[in-house]
């Protein structure tokens, strides 16, 4: 089964409209209506849907490392930084891991793109 994938508020337009072109499920903030809400409640939000969360924001690194420590389930984060890769490039990279990787293998971690 493909995974789900929940796009941070920040995650530019073309990135899901692109993902959707090639079938991927992918739900924006805007369009779950929580443009407003804190990272740490689209986090929740996003596991509690159990959609993996896409983000290009750093805070949610700290996020994400504090709530493993403290035995916190979440669905899994996918980091890419603003500047490390191109659209094409993050769009195939998502598309590989919600094609490839169960959601046992992104519970709870974070995977960094780019990933070559």
């Amino acid at each position: 089964m493909t995974l789900q994938l929940s796009t941070d508020v920040h995650v530019p337009a073309p990135i899901t409209y692109a993902l959707r072109l090639r079938g991927i499920d992918a739900m924006t903030c805007q369009t779950d209506g929580r443009i407003r809400a804190s990272d740490e409640e689209l986090l929740k939000r996003a596991s509690g849907l159990g959609r993996i969360f896409f983000t290009q924001d750093e805070d949610l690194l700290g996020i994400a490392s504090r709530w493993t420590a403290e035995g916190r389930d979440f669905s899994g984060v996918i980091y890419c930084h603003q500047l490390a890769a191109g659209i094409s490039t993050i769009v195939s990279d998502l598309e590989l891991i919600v094609k490839v990787m169960s959601e046992q293998e992104l519970d709870m971690r974070v995977v960094y793109l780019p990933l070559g």
